[in-house]
């Protein structure tokens, strides 16, 4: 850590780390600005900082970095130091910061993802294009091939790939699923060798769903951004649905709506505080 400590002295003249606090209908995060220059995150770090009791707390952490052809790069990692290809809530929480920042109406962000287009969406809404699903076996990735829209899983699930990869069940009553066991058990299932968050949705209305989520390396969140949209596609793709839908999570209600140039994801988001990691909290690590 001592290494980390001199970098930060030499990149920011500080002995503290900044950060702040968002959160997307209850899905928080840690957001880094590394756009002035900082020393890169270690592993440990980023689960040192996702302790609740002990450090900040975090569903995910991400890091904005400078980008040559648009507004950011974003990277993004799970609360066990594990990395994420995509976060879509983490990713319009920034968006917003950035349009605030800036002035602008539009924001694009890269990521793992690709080219991101983010837009205001009036009434303090933000919405976010994650970009076409990926829907064949090898994409996701499976195991192995097999058709992705029933999986030779109990209960038939959908796999669907937002840049992370996903697996949704479609059940009577996704209240009555003890999904701390249940989102467990399949995230290591052997069908997905990268892991997967879990989805446990269920069809309360003509386009509007109710859905439940377990990220991979966090486990139960009140929300996820790149879930919704999978889940959004999965009930699509199955004729459950339409492809614009409302979908109803522990921490509010999000709206998907998949178009031929991706899938846009739109809801609210709040910046909590701003704020930093004290020297002796990173000394401690």
């Amino acid at each position: 850590m001592a290494g980390y400590m001199a970098a930060m002295r030499n990149t920011a003249d500080q002995n503290d780390l900044p950060l702040m606090k968002m959160h997307g209908l209850g899905n928080d995060f840690v957001v880094i600005d590394r756009r002035s220059g900082a020393a890169p995150l270690s592993a440990a770090l980023v689960a040192a900082i996702a302790d609740r009791r002990r450090g900040v707390g975090f569903d995910q952490l991400a890091v904005i970095e400078a980008a040559p052809d648009a507004d950011a790069r974003l990277t993004f990692y799970n609360a066990d130091g594990s990395n994420s290809a995509t976060c879509g809530n983490a990713t319009r929480c920034i968006a917003r910061y950035i349009m605030d920042e800036t002035g602008a109406g539009r924001a694009i962000l890269v990521t793992e993802r690709g080219r991101l287009v983010a837009e205001d969406a009036g009434d303090g809404l933000t919405r976010v294009n994650m970009g076409a699903p990926l829907l064949g076996w090898r994409e996701i990735p499976l195991a192995e091939e097999m058709d992705t829209l029933e999986l030779p899983i109990e209960g038939t699930p959908v796999a669907t790939g937002m840049g992370n990869p996903h697996c949704t069940f479609f059940v009577d009553d996704a209240e009555a699923i003890p999904l701390e066991q249940f989102g467990a058990r399949y995230e290591h299932h052997p069908l997905f060798p990268a892991r997967t968050n879990v989805q446990v949705v269920s069809l309360i209305g003509p386009d509007h769903l109710r859905m439940r989520v377990w990220e991979r390396g966090t486990g139960v969140t009140l929300a996820s951004g790149s879930s919704s949209c999978a889940a959004a596609v999965a009930a699509a793709r199955r004729g459950l649905t339409g492809r614009k839908v409302t979908i109803e999570l522990d921490g509010g209600t999000m709206q998907i709506d998949w178009r031929d140039d991706g899938v846009w994801m739109t809801g609210p988001t709040m910046h909590v505080f701003t704020g930093s990691l004290t020297a002796a909290f990173l000394d401690a690590v």
